[in-house]
């Protein structure tokens, strides 16, 4: 197990943010809502929204410390979790010189984030269960500053299996980010436990899925204080508006995010179960998020098909080991059975077909 003192930091940032002397804005210095502010150069008449907004997110994340069990100074707030990526890799990274690793097929944006910071990408395939392969990321990665790992994953929604995480947290000298978005959809508890004995484990969690907000672009991360304190020095001082900690703050005194979560769960079963009746299905995944990826005959086609019905879902097909698959997340009861409706119209205009390729098969 590692411990705080053989993780230094110092040798992963990159130099120019280290020597960085941070923006000080006025609530970095005073967070007194009784005092006379005259600092900031704002508007005094209260509409609401006269002032600046805490720019730590502290009453927001004494909130989180309670529900996460985790403590305050090992949260960090981002405009969504994708500015919590690009941060980490702008802190990190240095263009034209450094590495992440990611393991596709798997969420875009990490890639993306690396693009634009100049960074290059160095791509590991998960292996037939979409699983991480810890010995080829060791192999191809070692130097890279950062490994991203979604999981349950995005887009095959499977979990990545603790022990594999974990054994490359003990052999990997650069950062681990364990993106945990659709953790609360899983069985297994989330990580964030863990960042007290990982110093190198970043684990991100979102009010955009479980919670239902994602229209107040709102990420959480946990951990290493000293990771923290970096990205802090390097984020725009206001990143989360007043607006978006107040919903925040009122999403987590809501106690009726387990009904939520339960009900897309049950939903996800029957629409399993419908799936998997239908012949245009090849297969589908096992999911521990609150979507499906499912491989389909003719994928194209019922992809084109449920557009023009108006049933938008993912193309995932062109993704590694992803052949004719399209990602369905679980919607409300009357839209999945829409869907399975929809599916069941297209299968029998290309019943036909299907009985040709049988026989042409045999």
């Amino acid at each position: 197990m590692k411990t705080m003192s053989n993780f230094n930091i110092n040798k992963l940032v990159r130099e120019n943010v280290l020597r960085l002397k941070p923006y000080q804005s006025a609530r970095d210095l005073v967070n007194d809502s009784d005092a006379i502010l005259l600092d900031a150069n704002e508007n005094p008449f209260p509409i609401g929204y006269n002032r600046y907004p805490d720019p730590l997110q502290r009453k927001l994340k004494e909130k989180l410390g309670i529900v996460k069990y985790a403590p305050i100074e090992n949260i960090f707030l981002g405009n969504g979790s994708d500015e919590i990526i690009d941060l980490l890799i702008r802190a990190f990274c240095e263009p034209e010189k450094d590495s992440i690793v990611v393991n596709v097929p798997t969420y875009g944006m990490y890639e993306v984030c690396a693009n634009i910071n100049n960074v290059n990408v160095i791509k590991i395939d998960l292996d037939a269960n979409f699983q991480i392969d810890v010995n080829e990321i060791m192999k191809k990665g070692a130097q890279s500053k950062i490994i991203f790992i979604c999981s349950p994953n995005n887009p095959t929604g499977n979990l990545m299996k603790k022990e594999s995480i974990l054994e490359l947290l003990n052999q990997f000298k650069g950062l681990i980010v364990v993106d945990e978005a659709y953790i609360d959809f899983a069985d297994d508890p989330d990580l964030i436990s863990e960042i007290q004995n990982y110093p190198n484990l970043i684990v991100l969690q979102t009010f955009s899925k479980a919670r239902a907000m994602a229209g107040i672009r709102l990420g959480m991360a946990f951990m290493n204080v000293e990771i923290v304190q970096i990205l802090n020095k390097i984020k725009y001082p206001y990143n989360i508006s007043q607006i978006n900690q107040q919903a925040a703050l009122k999403a987590l005194e809501d106690n009726s995010v387990s009904s939520g979560i339960k009900a897309i769960l049950e939903q996800k079963k029957w629409l399993i179960s419908e799936l998997d009746k239908l012949s245009i299905v090849e297969k589908i995944w096992p999911s521990d998020a609150n979507f499906l990826l499912v491989q389909f005959k003719k994928s194209n086609q019922v992809y084109a098909f449920l557009k023009k019905e108006g049933i938008i879902i993912r193309d995932r097909s062109n993704e590694p080991n992803c052949e004719g698959c399209l990602r369905i997340t679980i919607g409300k009861s009357l839209d999945n059975l829409m869907l399975i409706t929809c599916l069941k119209q297209f299968q029998r205009i290309n019943k036909p077909s299907y009985e040709e390729d049988i026989v042409f098969r045999s």
